[in-house]
Order: C-alpha cells, then sequence, then structure tokens
C-alpha cells in the first residue's frame, strides 16, 4: 500500500544509523512507536486523522526492514537509547507519545527516565504491565527452533503463513486484518536479516517465565498524564494488566475497546481515534 500522499516519508541519521520514518501535519508533536515484528506502516490507517491537529512523526524503529539493523541487543534500554536519539536528530522537544506493545514499553521507559521529553503518554496494549504473556511467544526460547526455522519462513509460503499466524494472535477476528497489512508481512519477512532482528527483540522481551521486564511498581512515581488503550480480546496481553496499570497511575485513564484484539490503530481505527481524541483535546 503506498503511504497517503500527505504523509512524507523520510529518512534520518540517528548515532550513525540510517532510519525512515512517517512525518504528516503541523501543531504539537507526536510521536507513533509501533510493536515488535511491526515497522511505521502500522500507523497508515489513522495517522493521516492524527496529523489534522499534530504534527506526527512514525519511525521505523531499528531491526526493521527500511532501517538499520545493528548488531544489538535490541532491548527495550536500547530502544529507549534510540527513541531519545531520535527525537534529538529531529530536535522535537517535548512531545505526546503513542507506544503500541514494545513502543509502548520503550515510551514509558523513556516517560520514566525523561520526564521532560514526554509531555503526554499513551499506551497501546503495550508491555511491560504484567508478567503474563501469550505462550505462543516461548518458543523463541527453544535453543536453535527460531534460526531453523527463518529459512522456511524467509520463503515467500513461509513468509505467507507466518503473517497468517501473526493475524491469528494480533487480532480478535483474523479476517479484519487488512491486505495491505498482511502484503507488508510477507514483505518484512522476505527481507534479508529482518527476521533474526526480530527474533533477538523477542528473546529481550520474553523468557521461558514470561515478559522479562515489569515496570508495575514503577508507575506511581510517573506524573506524565497517561492513557491506557487495550483491546479486550488482546490475546498477547491480558486486559487485566491495563486495569492493573491504570489503578497504580496518578494521572491515568483506561479506554477498552471492545470487539479488538492487540493492535487497535489497525483493528478498531475509529474508536481508537476517537479515544485518543478525547485525551489530547
Amino acid at each position: 500500500m503506498s503511504v497517503n500522499p500527505n504523509v512524507e516519508e523520510r529518512d534520518v541519521d540517528v548515532g550513525g544509523m540510517s532510519i525512515r520514518y512517517l512525518g504528516a501535519g503541523e501543531g504539537p508533536p507526536l510521536i507513533l512507536l509501533h510493536g515488535a515484528g511491526d515497522n511505521s506502516l502500522d500507523w497508515r490507517w489513522v495517522l493521516p486523522a492524527l496529523a489534522r491537529k499534530h504534527r506526527v512523526y512514525a519511525p521505523d524503529l531499528p531491526g526493521s526492514d527500511d532501517s538499520a539493523k545493528p548488531a544489538a541487543d535490541y532491548s527495550p534500554a536500547f530502544f529507549e537509547r534510540f527513541v531519545a536519539a531520535f527525537v534529538e536528530a529531529l530536535g522535537i522537544g517535548r512531545a505526546t507519545f503513542v507506544g503500541n506493545s514494545l513502543g509502548g514499553l520503550v515510551a514509558l521507559r523513556l516517560a520514566l527516565s525523561e520526564p521532560a521529553r514526554v509531555g503526554a503518554l499513551v499506551l497501546v496494549d503495550a508491555a511491560g504491565l504484567g508478567r503474563v504473556v501469550n505462550p505462543a511467544f516461548n518458543v523463541v526460547n527453544v535453543p536453535g527452533f527460531a534460526e531453523a526455522a527463518i529459512p522456511l519462513l524467509r520463503t515467500p509460503a513461509g513468509a505467507y503463513q507466518r503473517a497468517l499466524g501473526r493475524t491469528a494472535l494480533l487480532f480478535a477476528h483474523p479476517t479484519r486484518a487488512p491486505r495491505e497489512w498482511l502484503a507488508e508481512q510477507c514483505r518484512l519477512a522476505q527481507s534479508s536479516g529482518y527476521l533474526e532482528a526480530h527474533v533477538t527483540v523477542l528473546r529481550a522481551l520474553v523468557s521461558p517465565f514470561g515478559q522479562r521486564e515489569v515496570l508495575l511498581d514503577r508507575l506511581p512515581l510517573l506524573q506524565t498524564p497517561t492513557l491506557v488503550v487495550w483491546g479486550e480480546h488482546d490475546r498477547v496481553f491480558p486486559s487485566s494488566q491495563a486495569k492493573q496499570a491504570v489503578s497504580r497511575l496518578r494521572d491515568g485513564s483506561l479506554v477498552l475497546i471492545p470487539d479488538c484484539g492487540h493492535m487497535p490503530h489497525i483493528e478498531r481505527p475509529e474508536p481508537f481515534l476517537t479515544s485518543l481524541e478525547r485525551f489530547l483535546g
């Protein structure tokens, strides 16, 4: 799918890494951070609407096909440092951060460590808010399994099967997965170095016992206004994690989107946008 003509596709050097990002609109800055295994095009269903009142930036995190794939541990701490450097490189200053899954954990880490950078925070089915994660992710911890599977997953047939498997995990209704999203998943899987980076990201996030990093105990320290948005039928992280997180926030609110999975901005963009507009308004 081509990017909306009002959305600019640009590259920026961040600490020696070439990073692709999408930009659009004018107004207060809004940073969109995607989840593991995805890229900035995840936001295409909501980015034009958000750009009506904001200057929106959506980077491809390192490890994505159109950004650098450095030899790194791809830990949440690595991505936090990257996002801070990305903001510095573009001279963005204080901004609102919206993060899905891994992107939510990264944005939360930044809000806790450098609160002056984060004017408001939106956590969308975010990682880091509980130990529990779908057991399907534990396969990355089986020694040698992922490495053996990568050559098959990189073939056209394997990439398509992988994309279908991800829809079953990430969408409440897999038939709602847009064709454009499926096509992008297939393209990513067949690109050089992407699957290897993705496996490294997942291993940094998930241990055999669940999520490696849980920040619940630090939430009472957060003074940033925070909106938690969650699909009620998220198969990756249970919605109970969202409720527990909001109960610990000083300035937090919760929106549960019914009939929705792990990526509301793709599966249910209209109620997702409504919740953001109310919060940001």
